[in-house]
């Protein structure tokens, strides 16, 4: 068998099942099978697509704060802060308009996103290409993020960072409250008595959190898309993929 009809096998069996790869073989064009170029093609196709795909929806009026999936919440140690401002009038609310600005702010990098991807996709070796090709469901998104994970959290922190600093009832801002929330809790958890009762210092620093968060959500929808594209066809909406994913 020609190396090149070789490679054409493997790749099919990698994104079709055993019935599927018949019906293909039935209907390919056998004197001009795909070429590894065609199929890095393809390959990098799909990612664009995905990636836009992903990041349109994050980067939209709700993305992120209207799906329940990858909405921005603060961590839990926050859970004093919130059980604070609801015992204030109009404290639900203020919490409630901290937590959409902070979504906002990561829908406002995601649409933003798009070429750190393109950039990462077109630079993709062909080393890179087979071993997503011979990976996971979710190889592809592992090359993604460790592609990109540097570049993405240097649009998403300031924008996060420009929420959380926002001033807001007093002149305080979010910021403000979890470092001093945070400050006097940690006096307590390392003095002697807070160590009796076992109490653990509060470490966790917001922006870097709620940036994390941002990009855990981003990446989910990202690996959701690369799940698509490699079994279903209808996800597949160009002819190189067509013919690259069978």
């Amino acid at each position: 068998m020609k190396k090149s009809n070789l490679f054409l096998v493997i790749s099919l069996l990698i994104f079709t099942s055993c019935a599927e790869l018949m019906k293909v073989a039935q209907t390919l064009d056998t004197s001009r099978p795909l070429t590894q170029t065609e199929i890095i093609a393809g390959l990098k196709e799909a990612l664009i697509v995905g990636t836009d795909s992903s990041a349109s929806k994050l980067g939209i009026v709700n993305g992120y704060y209207g799906d329940d999936l990858v909405k921005i919440l603060l961590p839990p140690e926050a859970d004093p802060i919130v059980k604070n401002l609801s015992k204030i009038p109009g404290g639900e609310k203020l919490l409630n308009d901290v937590i959409l600005r902070i979504n906002r702010a990561a829908e406002n990098a995601a649409s933003e996103a798009k070429p750190i991807f393109i950039n990462s996709i077109k630079s993709m070796t062909i080393a890179d290409a087979v071993g997503i090709l011979k990976g996971s469901d979710n190889a592809a998104t592992q090359y993604l993020h460790n592609s990109t994970y540097a570049q993405l959290m240097n649009l998403y922190s300031p924008k996060i960072r420009e929420s959380l600093d926002k001033k807001l009832v007093a002149g305080i801002s979010t910021n403000d409250s979890w470092n001093k929330l945070t400050g006097e809790w940690n006096k307590v958890a390392r003095s002697i008595i807070g160590q009796v009762a076992g109490f653990k210092p509060v470490e966790i620093k917001l922006e870097e959190y709620l940036t994390a968060k941002a990009l855990d959500g981003l990446f989910l929808k990202i690996a959701e898309e690369e799940k698509q594209i490699r079994k279903d066809p209808l996800a597949r909406v160009t002819d190189l993929l067509k013919r690259v994913f069978a």
